[in-house]
C-alpha cells in the first residue's frame, strides 16, 4: 500500500463494504489499521517523512505497523483478500502478508491488476484462487460463503 494511489484504501473501502453488506463478514483494513495506529501513538507525525529525517524512528514505527498487519492475519483473519498490481510489486508487505497467510493455511483470493507473467511465481505460489477482477471474486465469495 506504500506505493499505490490513496495507499489502496479505495478498493479496500469498497470491498470492505461489500463484505459487511453481503456477506456480514468483518474486515481488517490495513490502511484505516495505520491511520488509527499512526494517529493514537503518533498524532500529528508524518511517517512517510521519517523515512527520509529520522530513519531510526521510521525503521521502529514500520517494525510495530508490520507486528500489527501480521498479528490480525494470524490471529483473527480467516482468509486474506490482495488486490496486486504495479504498486504491490513494488512494496513488500503484501507478499510478506500473503506468505504469512499461506504458511498458516489461511486462503488467499487474489484480485490481478496486470499480467500473469508480470506477477511473481511467489506471489502466485500463496495464492489459492486468481481472479481477473473484484466481480469475479465476488461471485466466488456469495457462493462460498453466503448462508
Amino acid at each position: 500500500m506504500e506505493y499505490a494511489a490513496n495507499y489502496g484504501a479505495d478498493w479496500r473501502k469498497e470491498i470492505e463494504t461489500w463484505l459487511r453488506n453481503e456477506l456480514n463478514h468483518d474486515a481488517f483494513n490495513p490502511v484505516r489499521a495505520s491511520e488509527e495506529f499512526l494517529g493514537s501513538q503518533y498524532p500529528g507525525l508524518d511517517f512517510r517523512e521519517t523515512k527520509l529525517n529520522d530513519f531510526e524512528m521510521h525503521k521502529e514505527i514500520a517494525r510495530e505497523i508490520v507486528r500489527l498487519d501480521s498479528r490480525e492475519i494470524i490471529l483473527r483473519s480467516d482468509y486474506v483478500i490482495c488486490y496486486y498490481d504495479e504498486s504491490a510489486q513494488r512494496g513488500a508487505g503484501t507478499k510478506g502478508e500473503l506468505t504469512v497467510a499461506a504458511l498458516l493455511g489461511k486462503p488467499v483470493y487474489f484480485v490481478r491488476g496486470m499480467e500473469i507473467a508480470d506477477i511473481p511465481s511467489w506471489v502466485i505460489g500463496c495464492a489459492d484462487h486468481i481472479f481477473d477482477d473484484f466481480d469475479q471474486l465476488k461471485k466466488f465469495l456469495s457462493e462460498k460463503y453466503s448462508d
